[in-house]
């Protein structure tokens, strides 16, 4: 629907400007759940800052995480209030396989409960996506386009490999943004508030260090600490990094720090010069990052020392097509050690195009045990682990020990297949100890 207003607009109490269709929905005329979440709404964006509020074009929802009773309640009275998105709805992970669940051993109860809270959001029309990664399961949206996402890599994803826009909108509020198809029109919705004001200049790293599948969550993970909340633009990267290499390397950076957006000068698209990023401005701050740099982040991700393997985990973000058959090919013809075990999440589209094209029975054949919808952080997939969690991932090293209770080792894909079949961690550093 068009945001022409019919009149000069109203301003609410909050300080917010509603054109008149805006106006509509905070008066109920499209029913009570547009009504009360456009209220929640225009009583929150003043504090992103926002007079106003624009159009959005689609959603993603991680409010379908089950954390509590209280979530659930929030959902399910939405649905019952008749709420329905006025925008296209994609859905984050949720707390478990809808599928398979029975066969990962969750309590029924706790089962009934996840599953109530998706099927509070698929009533108010969202799509069955469940995946954190929703731009590999789902047509992405486009440079530019306006946008409510939550879950912190999807949003960073967005930002800055895609260019499209929208601020980290957190559980409960990304609901309210689809019911009502708007936004607070502030921060990286606007272009003048995305340049750079950090600048990271990459010194001295060895250009096969670039090659290597396990150095992007960790140059994310790195500058995550380094930026914070604020913009970066990073120089200094000679490669052109696959889409799931970005993809690592964004989600690190959100994890370690409040990261929504970053520029890879001459990669993403709003930084083809370092001048474009920066908005012709210049920078709050230049930080050199070394190889030196770079090895203390990777240590940082290990949390385990002279522990037993006890898992290992590929996934956080979701696993692409692309990632599955990577780890179908280092998997053929090997079995896990029986002490591990193997967990390889992902979303349901993939793991659809995996049992149609036989990569999932070779991962199976593995000995992995391969998740849709859901991963090892949200729901209690992991039962009597004894040992420390070894992982690929910058998100997964980071949350293991204080949400999953265990140690980390982080390593390149091809050291965790490793490590799994021999039992035990191995670590190969390569470029890394040049």
């Amino acid at each position: 629907m068009s945001q022409r207003a019919l009149s000069p607009g109203v301003v609410e109490p909050s300080g917010i400007c509603l054109t008149d269709e805006e106006r509509s929905l905070h008066d109920g005329e499209a029913g009570p759940a547009a009504r009360l979440a456009m209220r929640i709404l225009t009583r929150v964006a003043p504090l992103y800052g926002a007079t106003r509020l624009l159009e959005v074009t689609r959603a993603h929802i991680d409010g379908c995480i089950l954390e509590g009773d209280a979530g659930l309640a929030f959902a399910e009275r939405l649905a019952d209030l008749g709420g329905a998105v006025r925008v296209p709805t994609s859905l984050n992970v949720i707390s478990l396989d809808r599928r398979d669940w029975r066969t990962h051993g969750l309590p029924p109860d706790y089962a009934d409960r996840a599953r109530r809270l998706a099927d509070a959001y698929l009533q108010m029309g969202a799509v069955p996506s469940f995946t954190c990664a929703p731009y590999q399961a789902l047509p992405p949206p486009a440079f530019g386009e306006q946008i409510a996402w939550s879950e912190s890599n999807a949003v960073a994803f967005a930002n800055s490999v895609l260019g499209a826009r929208t601020n980290r909108y957190g559980d409960y509020l990304d609901i309210c943004c689809a019911l009502t198809g708007r936004a607070p029109a502030a921060g990286l919705h606007l272009l003048d508030q995305r340049r750079a004001t950090v600048v990271i200049k990459l010194d001295g790293v060895p250009p096969a260090l670039l090659e290597r599948d396990d150095f992007y969550p960790v140059l994310g993970y790195l500058l995550g600490s380094i930026a914070g909340d604020d913009i970066a633009a990073v120089v200094g990267i000679e490669a052109c990094p696959s889409e799931d290499r970005l993809k690592s390397l964004v989600a690190a950076a959100a994890t370690s720090g409040s990261v929504a957006l970053v520029h890879l000068v001459g990669i993403t698209p709003e930084a083809p010069t370092l001048d474009d990023a920066l908005g012709g401005a210049q920078p709050a701050r230049v930080v050199g990052v070394s190889l030196a740099d770079l090895r203390d982040a990777r240590a940082t991700l290990s949390t385990a020392h002279n522990e037993k393997l006890g898992v290992v985990a590929f996934g956080s973000p979701h696993c692409s097509l692309g990632e599955c058959r990577e780890l179908a090919r280092l998997m053929a013809d090997r079995r896990k050690a029986d002490s591990v075990q193997v967990f390889v999440t992902t979303s349901r589209a993939v793991r659809d195009l995996l049992e149609r094209d036989g990569t999932l029975s070779t991962l199976r054949a593995f000995g992995a045990t391969v998740t849709a919808d859901t991963c090892i952080v949200v729901a209690p997939l992991l039962r009597n682990v004894s040992g420390a969690l070894m992982t690929n991932s910058a998100k997964y090293a980071h949350y293991g020990p204080g949400i999953l209770g265990v140690g980390a080792v982080f390593g390149s894909t091809e050291s965790c297949v490793d490590s799994a079949v021999a039992g035990r961690v191995i670590v190969e550093d390569g470029p890394w100890a040049m």
